[in-house]
């Protein structure tokens, strides 16, 4: 499939070489494809992964990754233009953090609305899929943890579009819950924030979440 990653930032990199990997075509978008962070981007990612606008990353998508920062989100998703989305599987890998110097992280929205929520309807014509928000980049592809592989938790309104995200997440070694519609996110995103007091309080990022089941 054609992959269109819409943000540069470690997420954006880490799915980028796990889409290649993979044997998908990705286009990374930026807001300026000139500027020297980008051109940077570029050395590290190689030509395999070019670096495009917002715009442009939309239009060649066939499956769109937003994996921006909460606070950018909404101006990248005006600059790709919601009609270059339109009909398109979207990837909400976002968390509405709000992180303060000497307080806890906090979300911006919750309880009643969520980031997921947000985004669909600022998408409404594209399939929303909530995912890879409760783990680090680093195990967003090919986790490999002792107990086996985590479980990836997922919403959205789309059951077709969380086929093709389940598909790709098991391509990345993940085993995937569906926990229903977009309005999931009101619990998968403070979920972020129980895996960042983890890690402050450990001082280590190499965790992620399962799900423990038994029969009967």
């Amino acid at each position: 499939m054609k992959i269109g990653i819409l943000g540069t930032g470690e997420v954006g990199k880490a799915l980028a070489r796990g889409f290649v990997q993979t044997g998908h075509t990705v286009h990374m978008g930026t807001r300026d494809p000139r500027n020297a962070k980008a051109v940077q981007l570029v050395a590290q990612l190689g030509k395999d992964i070019p670096v495009v606008s917002f715009e442009e990353a939309a239009i060649l998508a066939e499956v769109a990754v937003l994996a921006t920062l909460w606070s950018g989100t909404e101006n990248a998703l005006k600059l790709a233009n919601p009609k270059n989305l339109a009909g398109k599987v979207v990837i909400d890998t976002t968390n509405p953090l709000v992180i303060s110097p000497g307080s806890l992280p906090r979300l911006a929205v919750g309880q009643t609305d969520s980031g997921g929520e947000q985004v669909q309807r600022w998408l409404p014509q594209s399939k929303v899929v909530k995912a890879f928000n409760i783990v680090g980049n680093r195990h967003m592809v090919n986790p490999d943890f002792p107990g086996g592989p985590p479980d990836m938790f997922i919403c959205g309104n789309d059951a077709g579009a969380k086929k093709v995200v389940t598909d790709i997440l098991t391509s990345f070694h993940w085993s995937t819950i569906d926990i229903g519609m977009i309005e999931g996110a009101r619990l998968l995103e403070p979920l972020c924030i129980l895996w960042v007091l983890y890690g402050a309080k450990t001082n280590s990022w190499n965790h992620a979440f399962k799900l423990l089941r038994k029969n009967g």
